[in-house]
């Protein structure tokens, strides 16, 4: 008696191959898509850098009086130095209401990007590929689209990839929706 075949495996494989091809033709049609594709990697791998330097940074401390510095809340060198090169430079990073004092004495940013919206992502990844060209004092916010209901409607934003410069107060100064770039974006500050 022979054993049943199943064509099972040889369809399973046959979709997979289709899928495959179907993301090599979109891809390789694209240029842009490409090079986001490389940006987001060398802003993961560059992250995983940062990360890994940090962690280096803090087996490498001694326990006397680093130690007894953290414990008493006082900041080391290395906090203090990021914090002096956050204020010579500018930043992209998560949204928190107190960051809005940035605005004294440089410019600030809300970019309310979704997870889900692709023109979001691909301005998040040129963002990211583009930090160095991010100007001393500014700073841009990301504003989750999804979980920010009431910076929505404080600022009138119904729709995602929308940008708003605010003061220190928070007040609005300028909004627009659509910068494919970093450098789209640094256009349309004041």
């Amino acid at each position: 008696m022979e054993p049943k075949k199943s064509n099972g495996g040889i369809i399973g494989g046959v979709i997979v191959l289709v899928l495959i091809v179907f993301g090599v033709i979109a891809f390789s049609g694209s240029s842009k898509g490409e090079k986001a594709m490389m940006a987001e990697k060398e802003a993961v791998e560059q992250e995983a850098m940062m990360e890994k330097g940090e962690m280096m940074k803090g087996d490498a401390m001694e326990d006397g009086d680093d130690a007894m510095m953290k414990k008493d809340g006082m900041k080391d060198d290395s906090m203090m130095e990021k914090d002096a090169m956050m204020m010579s430079k500018g930043s992209y990073e998560v949204y928190s209401p107190e960051k809005l004092a940035w605005a004294k004495d440089g410019k600030v940013v809300l970019f309310f990007k979704a997870s889900w919206c692709p023109t979001c992502k691909a301005v998040d990844v040129d963002i990211k590929a583009n930090l160095s060209n991010i100007p001393k004092g500014t700073h841009i916010l990301e504003v989750d689209y999804d979980k920010s209901s009431e910076l929505k409607k404080k600022y009138g934003i119904t729709y995602q990839h929308t940008f708003v410069q605010v003061d220190q107060g928070g007040a609005q100064l300028v909004k627009w929706s659509g910068s494919p770039t970093l450098a789209s974006l640094l256009t349309n500050i004041k």
